[in-house]
């Protein structure tokens, strides 16, 4: 929030400020003319279906806009809304929604320094039950007729063949909101102009005056499209550790030199230039690939991505930054106790029925159902290993032979296709990092019972082992930071490939230290490193 007060804007100043990255407003003149006497009220409102994402950020920051521009805003809880909409929240979860959502919301207003006092909060089921308000559905319902009803639902309200007489009221309510909630305007995406047309036509028939609307573009999701609560992929949620945000950019749509329809930029040009405190986009890249860049405006930096002058890369890690900065402050609110337990009321996990007549269900099912496993590296079994003995295969003159001490009562037997790559002498006795919950394999005649860890490239052809630090001692447990918690498969099955999946994101980055999607692997003594090969696989 900018530091200076709403007297010294103009009204030119104040009508920028609100149309500042929007799509449309409809009744700009009346707009215009209501600044010359007074600053708006206005509202907007939020259905409370499912768990808030990044994608929330962009109204939040016309939130912002809205209050240095001197506007009285309100925020609406929208229960009732939620639940005529094809019962997206089921009644009996509406109230601990409702709590969720203030909870969130609030702590996203507070990361990106919007003040509360100067917020009016408002559950819809405190007023939308009332007498009058009932007695105005009523009259709506006896005046819009069916066709109307459903196409000023069509981009909101769930489209289903046999639509429930609860979608065509859902537009009814939201258009008198507006009157209930004494606002001159209301903001909201461009998928809801058709209910904002609604309210424009039959607010008046009920006596009540035309509001403004508007409307910010909908900003794509990680995927191309709308991010949307109901699409996984789509979207990062408020609470997702920085590690699934860094899964989740890295899996982003953000083709080179692409700018229509990518979610990566969109969220720069509708959060993060528009929150920043200096006006500055920072890209941190190594000399070697140009080094870093600044940029003070949106347009440089689309520009810049559209002659491929930036890597998607280089982009989405620079985003990240950002995103984590936002997200950190409401992920400490959410580490305490009441606020995880309100979490896991509210959006308890939906166990899948087992099927009709299933007998038992034996282990690795959820009530009959076969229990979906997480890819996590937390599943790869890896550990420090001191290289006892090594010698050559006697059938196969690119394998050695290696006799490794993983902190076992008996030494493993590996075989690595390392001969003619490293010298024997420079693995004798040497720590390294091994996969030991691969299934033993049979290597021409010799059964290797882990894998030595390298990092490898193919031009020129150079392989090197991983180093644990310094004073680690065979048998210390090596894992990937953010995911010390899990527990490593007893063995991984070659059918599921598992290893297969996580391995493409190993490697080591520019610093030398080995990582997993950008999270970085490493002992309780410190960072896994490798000398010399940086930006390399790991295989």
């Amino acid at each position: 929030m900018a530091s200076n007060g709403t007297r010294s804007l103009t009204v030119e100043d104040k009508l920028n400020l609100m149309k500042r990255n929007l799509q449309e407003v409809i009744g700009e003149d009346r707009l215009k003319e209501m600044l010359k006497v007074k600053d708006l009220t206005l509202y907007w409102g939020t259905a409370t279906t499912g768990k808030p994402h990044v994608g929330y950020f962009v109204p939040m920051s016309k939130v912002a806009d809205f209050l240095l521009a001197g506007c009285e805003v309100k925020i609406l809880f929208a229960d009732l809304h939620a639940y005529l909409d094809n019962m997206k929240a089921p009644w009996e979860l509406l109230n601990h929604r409702v709590k969720y959502y203030e909870l969130v919301i609030k702590a996203m207003l507070r990361s990106i320094g919007v003040p509360l006092d100067k917020l009016m909060f408002v559950r819809g089921s405190d007023y939308q039950l009332s007498q009058k308000y009932t007695l105005d559905v009523y009259r709506l319902a006896s005046l819009v007729t069916e066709h109307d009803a459903r196409k000023a639902g069509a981009e909101v309200v769930k489209q289903v063949a046999h639509p429930l007489l609860s979608g065509l009221l859902y537009p009814g309510l939201q258009a008198l909101d507006e009157e209930y909630l004494d606002v001159d305007a209301q903001f909201g995406g461009v998928d809801q102009r058709k209910i904002f047309t609604y309210a424009e036509k039959y607010l008046p028939h009920l006596g009540y005056r035309k509001r403004i609307h508007l409307m910010n573009p909908m900003v794509p999701g990680l995927t191309g499209n709308k991010m949307s609560s109901s699409d996984e992929d789509s979207k990062i949620d408020l609470l997702d550790s920085p590690a699934q945000v860094k899964k989740k950019l890295k899996r982003a749509f953000c083709e080179p030199g692409n700018v229509t329809d990518n979610g990566v930029l969109a969220f720069c040009k509708h959060v993060i230039f528009p929150l920043s405190e200096d006006g500055i986009f920072e890209v941190h890249r190594l000399p070697e690939y140009g080094g870093d860049l600044k940029f003070t405006n949106y347009d440089d930096l689309e520009a810049t991505f559209a002659k491929q002058e930036l890597h998607p890369g280089d982009l989405k890690v620079s985003v990240e930054y950002y995103l984590n900065k936002l997200l950190d402050p409401i992920r400490r609110e959410f580490e305490l106790p009441d606020n995880k337990k309100l979490v896991n009321t509210a959006y308890p996990v939906e166990k899948k029925k087992a099927p009709k007549n299933a007998p038992h269900c034996p282990s690795g099912t959820v009530n009959g159902v076969a229990a979906v496993e997480e890819e996590t590296p937390s599943r790869l079994d890896l550990k420090v290993g001191k290289i006892v003995s090594v010698k050559k295969h006697p059938d196969a003159d690119s394998l050695y032979v290696e006799e490794v001490d993983v902190g076992e009562p008996e030494p493993r037997t590996v075989v690595s296709g390392l001969a003619g790559l490293v010298p024997m002498e420079d693995l004798q006795d040497r720590l390294g990092v091994f996969l030991c919950n691969l299934k033993p394999v049979k290597m021409r005649g010799v059964e290797s019972k882990a894998m030595l860890m390298c990092a490898s490239v193919d031009n020129p052809r150079a392989v090197e082992p991983l180093d644990p630090p310094d004073g680690c001692v065979p048998g210390d447990r090596v894992f990937i930071e953010g995911f010390e918690s899990g527990k490593p498969d007893g063995e991984l099955k070659p059918k599921k490939k598992v290893w297969e999946k996580l391995q493409v994101d190993l490697r080591t980055n520019g610093e030398f230290v080995a990582e997993w999607q950008g999270n970085l692997m490493k002992t309780k003594l410190g960072f896994v490193t490798c000398k010399t090969l940086k930006c390399s696989p790991i295989k």
